[in-house]
């Protein structure tokens, strides 16, 4: 089952040859999610290999330009390419605003609905669930009102131990039961499901911190994440200007890895100051030691 993460581009808000703005592709079994749309992410997608069209939710975290530019052209080729279904999007309320005059001005409408979910920017909110996993939002702490996001599998079911299927006389609807963590009652005895099943699969949880300032109020909610996505936009030497911008560096960013007890770290947003990553990482690993430095192009994997 996959959860699979792709960035799509490392770079801050000015683009480099090597660091396209802020997006990125997140895969979990079958669900197609887009995390931030800076300029270019329709071609990302497809030198990636992402399935681009398959892309059902859109999450946006805030409206700096190198967060949400690449949005327009995204929405208007899935247009031109016939798509029908409803496309999601979450992002602070004003974009919609932009989206609709720009539709207005430009003379063209999409072939498909826009389902609009306004953010809220002052607590943690769940704003998705289906059968096998459920995204919230939260706030963190930048120049303009931003949102991180927090990806997270829902507790699988139990498996049964086949053995006490015929054992215990149990029939398809005591298995239900007994795998959904229920106990039940089989010819007048009751049954324990932690005695009769083993633990399924592990929840697996991807945490997106956008663009934010070191802030401590974060850690309670990506607490125990598999991968932690924090920005880190400049090196410690600049330290007072990640304060003095609302960004973080890369030691801050290790430092809220290591307190919500991450088991790996992926950093990224790198000014485009710097032509060399390899110093951020030497810094985000005195800290917290299992850091990767973010590329445009870099698949990550979290397994089961």
């Amino acid at each position: 089952m996959k959860f699979e993460l792709t960035i799509l581009g490392c770079g801050g808000a000015i683009p480099t040859l090597d660091k396209n703005p802020t997006s990125q592709y997140l895969n979990i079994q079958d669900r197609h999610f887009l995390i931030d749309c800076g300029e270019g992410s329709q071609i990302q997608l497809r030198k990636y290999k992402c399935k681009f069209s398959k892309i059902d939710h859109i999450f946006i975290s805030h409206l700096h330009g190198d967060h949400f530019l690449g949005l327009f052209g995204y929405l208007s080729t899935l247009s031109l390419l016939g798509r029908t279904s409803i496309m999601n999007i979450y992002a602070p309320k004003d974009l919609i605003v932009l989206i609709d005059a720009h539709n207005e001005i430009s003379g063209k409408k999409y072939n498909f609905e826009l389902n609009f979910k306004s953010l809220d920017f002052k607590k943690p909110v769940k704003i998705f669930e289906d059968n096998i996993l459920e995204i919230f939002s939260f706030p963190v702490s930048h120049s303009v009102p931003c949102c991180g996001f927090l990806f997270k599998e829902k507790l699988s079911q139990r498996n049964i131990i086949k053995e006490k299927i015929k054992d215990l006389s149990l029939g398809i609807g005591d298995i239900k039961k007994l795998k959904n963590r229920e106990n039940c009652i089989v010819n007048g005895e009751t049954i324990q499901y932690e005695d009769v099943t083993v633990l399924g699969n592990k929840s697996r949880s991807y945490a997106y911190c956008a663009d934010t300032k070191y802030d401590e109020k974060i850690i309670p909610f990506v607490k125990d994440v598999d991968v932690i996505y924090h920005e880190s936009t400049f090196l410690e030497e600049l330290k007072s200007k990640a304060s003095k911008t609302k960004h973080s560096t890369a030691i801050q960013a290790a430092k809220i890895a290591f307190s919500a007890n991450a088991k790996m770290l992926i950093i990224g947003h790198f000014s485009a100051r710097y032509d060399s990553v390899e110093k951020f990482t030497e810094e985000a690993s005195t800290i917290f030691d299992n850091t990767i430095a973010a590329y445009d192009g870099f698949k990550y994997q979290i397994k089961i």
